[in-house]
């Protein structure tokens, strides 16, 4: 029977994506593991690789489509001995759901079952029914429900609620065998499976039929909204709504820094190290983080989570939007590491190379701006993270020394964001304090 190959979920929140470009044609002969499209997430593209091995019989879904939803089929796959006109046999010959299904079909759902793996490997062939697969279904709290198309129909038939049954597949995905030894539970009191009452949607302000009537007869470009700038949207307007943020200020004075870069920079210069004032700054908070472990945390719904890592996540732009990868354990690692792995992923962000692991976690970010001149501002949180901060630039000013005498120095304003629900007033000005404390003294971050 041919092998449907399905929309794969590449992020444990991916719910669509663009199909970007096939690498394979109808007709082409693919093994496991080869390569056969790249797709385009709100972050990312990454690769889509083949389970099965035989030949592209049918191309469904073309080169550049957008808002793919996942599980939707794109390709079907022809075993050896089949032909196109098996496609057509096996759409108008529908199987019972409860018919059993080859072996090989349960090897390749749990392969499937990986959706939120960076392979992103998907393609479960599934016994066709007259019951089409429900719509993935969403726990009490919003996120979705990872399920295989077949174990959903199934689900569906026996009146089973997805929420209340165990993934055994990859990742906690819920395959065929979950569902047929489930047995459905008794009907719970009204209030019980009543929805928790939510706030109503905020303003989103005028639509944009009503914008866009305000400038008819003025010349302008529209300009379509892509995943990654619709995903930036959602999330920062939810932050602002939605996060109770506070801001605390301070300047930090940078010579000791300055000088204390410049020596190290030269005798690293023989391995080809240039430390950046950006790699002493993640240090320094990864260090504040250890010295202050209770704001090493994040906001979770109904709890805070207190990480023992520091995990430090750092803003980059790149065209249409930005990343803020990940770098874990920074407070374990040494500024020429910190420094190499930074530029790895600044440069493979900049290329939507990186895998959702890569930019996905965290406590804590860094957001600068002062390579462009900017002296201050305040960075809107990225959820669930329990602060930002937003650095300016080095700027040479007047400052009254410790002997009471004027004199000048270089000096940079930091700004830290802070999530009023997860950090305090008094623990954030630690949190600060301990930040600007390992930048003043450089040295006490290599001890």
């Amino acid at each position: 029977m041919p092998t449907e190959i399905l929309m794969p979920a590449l992020s444990p929140t991916m719910e669509e994506g663009t199909l970007a470009k096939w690498l394979v044609k109808e007709g082409d002969t693919v093994n496991a593991g080869d390569l056969l499209a790249e797709i385009e997430t709100d972050k990312a593209t990454m690769e889509f690789e083949a389970v099965d091995e035989g030949t592209i019989g049918k191309i469904l879904i073309e080169d550049g489509t957008e808002g793919v939803k996942v599980n939707t089929l794109i390709a079907v796959l022809l075993e050896e001995g089949e032909s196109a006109d098996d496609i057509d046999t096996a759409a108008s010959a529908p199987k019972s759901a409860d018919a059993e299904e080859p072996a090989k079909n349960d090897k390749t759902s749990e392969k499937q079952g990986g959706e939120g793996s960076g392979k992103g490997k998907s393609t479960e062939p599934v016994a066709k029914s007259d019951t089409p697969a429900p719509a993935a279904p969403k726990d009490d709290s919003g996120e979705r429900i990872f399920a295989s198309p077949l174990a959903r129909r199934i689900a569906a038939e026996k009146g089973l609620d997805l929420r209340q049954i165990k993934g055994t597949g990859p990742h906690g995905r819920i395959v065929r065998a979950d569902v047929e030894e489930a047995k459905p539970a008794a009907a719970p009191a009204k209030e019980a499976v009543k929805p928790a009452d939510k706030a109503p949607a905020p303003a989103s302000g005028p639509s944009s039929d009503a914008v866009m009537a305000m400038y008819e007869g003025r010349e302008f470009e529209e300009v379509k909204l892509d995943g990654m700038r619709k995903t930036i949207a959602a999330r920062l307007t939810e932050a602002k709504q939605t996060v109770p943020h506070f801001y605390l200020r301070r300047e930090i004075r940078l010579d000791a820094l300055m000088k204390f870069r410049g020596d190290l920079n030269k005798q690293l210069e023989s391995r080809g190290v240039k430390l950046s004032v950006n790699d002493f700054i993640i240090k320094a908070c990864a260090l504040a983080l250890q010295a202050v472990p209770d704001a090493n945390a994040v906001w979770a719904g109904d709890k805070v989570l207190k990480l023992k890592p520091s995990d430090v996540a750092v803003a980059v732009a790149i065209e249409g939007g930005l990343f803020t990868p990940v770098l874990k354990d920074a407070e374990m690692k040494s500024l020429s590491a910190l420094s190499a792995e930074m530029k790895d992923l600044a440069t493979r962000a900049r290329d939507r190379k990186l895998a959702p692991h890569e930019y996905q976690g965290g406590t804590f970010a860094i957001s600068n701006l002062g390579m462009f001149g900017i002296e201050n501002f305040d960075a809107v949180i990225n959820p669930p993270h329990g602060a930002i901060l937003a650095v300016g630039a080095g700027q040479k000013k007047p400052v009254v020394g410790s002997d009471g005498e004027l004199t000048v120095a270089t000096v940079m304003s930091v700004t830290l964001s802070v999530d009023h629900r997860v950090i305090d007033g008094a623990m954030g000005a630690d949190l600060l304090k301990q930040i600007v404390e390992n930048l003043e003294n450089p040295m006490v971050m290599l001890a």
